[in-house]
């Protein structure tokens, strides 16, 4: 019952995708109800491979699972934005949103003449002062 609360929150009302919420103590009713939470998560946007099965809450099986299906979609709620979540933003990350951009073909040929800071730079590179690194190492024996 709290899951499906919890995915109807994150809708706009009249939009809810659960539109009734069975108070049952049948474990069939109660099993039928996770699994469309976790239908209706999959419809908001978490992705298949972050969704639990039901059987991992059910029966204790791999509650990390239920946790990462409860994180992604608070990852997801917190990225929309949409005004329906109502919790602190900072208890999720927000995923990353493409930044497209288009560059001209004359951008891309000026692009590569360029170094990147990351190679370091090509100025006053020189080999004065290096020492030859094939010499052997001279040995004066005492007296």
């Amino acid at each position: 019952q709290v899951l499906s609360e919890l995915i109807n929150s994150l809708y706009a009302p009249g939009q809810k995708p659960i539109k009734k919420i069975q108070h049952s103590d049948m474990a069939f009713k109660q099993m039928e109800q996770v699994s469309q939470f976790l239908q209706a998560s999959e419809r908001y946007g978490v992705v298949k491979t972050d969704i639990f099965q039901t059987v991992d809450l059910w029966e204790g099986k791999d509650l990390a699972a239920v946790q990462r299906t409860l994180m992604a979609l608070g990852n997801l709620a917190v990225t929309k934005n949409d005004g329906n979540y109502r919790g602190d933003p900072n208890w999720f990350h927000k995923k990353a949103q493409e930044n497209r951009r288009d560059f001209s073909d004359d951008q891309l040929k000026e692009g590569q003449s360029v170094i990147g800071l990351q190679m370091g730079t090509n100025k006053g590179a020189s080999q004065a002062g290096m020492t030859g690194y094939g010499r052997p190492r001279q040995i004066i024996k005492g007296s």
